[in-house]
């Protein structure tokens, strides 16, 4: 992710009709405007491929550059880690892992609603959900599911308006025309 930045996002897609190449601006503008005040949350929605990701990660970039802690952690990658610590061989403990995660500075959850959906799984991102949420710690989280395909407690969280700015990127996959099997229904907020 170390080559992702507000720099190279292509948010000017030539191939793009003006209003999606118009809600990809505003994309780039709102994630700007949080990397340089990383206030409250910021919950970037789309299709797979449509920039999420490279916004998420310009935001960790611009941090790090800056010399402010940020921590980028994949959803699945983080729960196979947690579980991976309740192995004798770890070399991290569960509650350093879970407790650096849910008290960093600036947080960015990629890819959430991409793991699976176990009942331990679900608990431990509502824990670290809701510990940011109560802490008001800044975070970005990316997603392709639309709020009201996510459990209500965390889409309670996530759609707050005192703390978060849910956004919809209204734009096809970069790599190519593939449609996502999850999509956020047309008319859902964002721009």
């Amino acid at each position: 992710i170390k080559d992702m930045t507000f720099k190279n996002f292509d948010y000017r897609r030539v191939n793009l009709p003006p209003e999606q190449r118009e809600n990809l601006e505003h994309a780039y503008r709102t994630a700007l405007n949080f990397a340089q005040s990383p206030e409250g949350w910021l919950v970037l929605m789309g299709e797979t491929g449509c920039g999420k990701t490279h916004l998420a990660a310009a935001v960790a970039n611009y941090n790090r550059q800056a010399g402010r802690p940020v921590l980028f952690i994949v959803v699945p990658e983080f729960l196979d880690h947690l579980r991976s610590t309740f192995s004798p061989e770890s070399k991290v403990s569960y509650d350093q892992l879970f407790e650096s995660v849910k008290t960093t500075p600036l947080l960015i959850l990629d890819d959430f609603g991409e793991h699976s959906t176990t009942s331990w799984a679900q608990e431990k991102l509502y824990q670290v959900i809701n510990y940011r949420y109560n802490a008001r710690l800044p975070t970005v989280i990316t997603t392709r599911l639309a709020l009201h395909q996510m459990e209500s407690p965390i889409a309670s969280r996530l759609a707050d308006p005192k703390i978060s700015t849910p956004f919809e990127i209204k734009v096809p996959d970069y790599r190519g025309d593939v449609r996502s099997q999850k999509r956020i229904p047309r008319g859902r907020r964002g721009s």
